[in-house]
């Protein structure tokens, strides 16, 4: 299926019944503010469950949204760097204003697009957000991209992180606990962390999780923290630090203020709420990869600077 021809699809999920389809959509592809979306919507270009409706119209579990997004995609920064290549895969230094993978309003200006361009069709193995700058693994082939899956499930692929967050941080810290739904915020896919001391819940929903963080440096309002995550679950960093008090710098949902993330979703962010941020990207950079080579078995370490908008806080 071609760029012009894709359409996008999202299934309501139970948690999100009874909300108005605008606001739905505005909190589940916030490339767009409720405003615009609510145009979309008179413009008929929004189905639910293959018909045209009102921003209005109370959505229900199990309804399917679907929508064609328009041609010209969001501006990023085609910032990446081939540290590592052979046959079978590509160890990147990726940027911290690039997606990985297309969804929501990008395509062409992915990642994966450009390097398909360039090296024919290539599988990413790590995804890494789009503000999350450093190192990741691009096979060359499915077969290499499930081996190197594999490694990284079973940990065999190990990865560091740098971190900076506001305060102080001092001390080790083993986060071991379970990644659950943030009740108390008003966007639906923010997640916390509980220590599983504390944890009261279903384990059978709530997923494991584990970090390592290290404290490696404090200027006296920022503390740089090195993040080792054993295992590899959606916002598990983020959500972590922000859940032991230690928001990263630049992150408008795991950050000092989550309210910023809808305030952007809205084009309602003011030069205040940027100063609040401190940085215009969240402050997290894969610094550190180290696997067997899926094919001779030698051990490969990579390693990579914090990138310079990290650097110029600091």
């Amino acid at each position: 299926m071609s760029f012009e021809e894709r359409n996008i699809s999202a299934l309501v999920e139970g948690d999100a019944a009874g909300r108005r389809l605008d606001l739905w959509l505005t909190a589940r592809f916030t490339y767009r503010s409720r405003n615009q979306w609510q145009s979309i919507i008179r413009d008929g270009k929004i189905l639910v469950n293959g018909a045209p409706v009102r921003s209005s119209r109370v959505l229900h579990a199990g309804d399917v949204v679907a929508f064609i997004p328009e041609m010209e995609e969001p501006a990023v920064v085609m910032d990446y760097s081939i540290i590592y290549a052979d046959e079978y895969f590509f160890v990147v230094n990726k940027g911290g204003h690039l997606p990985c993978h297309p969804a929501g309003p990008f395509y062409r200006n992915t990642l994966w697009y450009d390097m398909s361009q360039k090296y024919g069709k290539v599988f990413i193995v790590n995804r890494l957000d789009r503000e999350t700058s450093g190192l990741m693994l691009v096979a060359r082939d499915s077969v290499t991209a499930s081996n190197l899956s594999a490694m990284l499930i079973d940990g065999r692929l190990r990865k560091k992180y740098y971190a900076l967050v506001f305060g102080s941080f001092k001390q080790r810290i083993e986060a071991g606990g379970r990644l659950v739904k943030d009740t108390s915020s008003q966007v639906m896919k923010k997640r916390k962390f509980v220590m599983e001391a504390d944890f009261k819940g279903d384990p059978v929903t709530a997923e494991t999780a584990f970090t390592l963080f290290e404290p490696v440096a404090f200027d006296g309002r920022y503390s740089t923290v090195r993040a080792i995550p054993e295992t590899g679950r959606l916002h598990q960093i983020r959500a972590t630090l922000w859940s032991l008090g230690f928001p990263l710098l630049g992150d408008k949902l795991y950050g000092p203020d989550d309210t910023l993330y809808l305030k952007i979703a809205d084009d309602l962010i003011t030069a205040e709420d940027w100063h609040t941020l401190v940085l215009k990207r969240q402050a997290l950079h894969a610094c550190y990869l180290s696997l067997p080579h899926p094919q001779s078995g030698e051990n490969m370490e990579f390693e990579t600077a914090m990138p310079g908008d990290m650097k110029v806080i600091l």
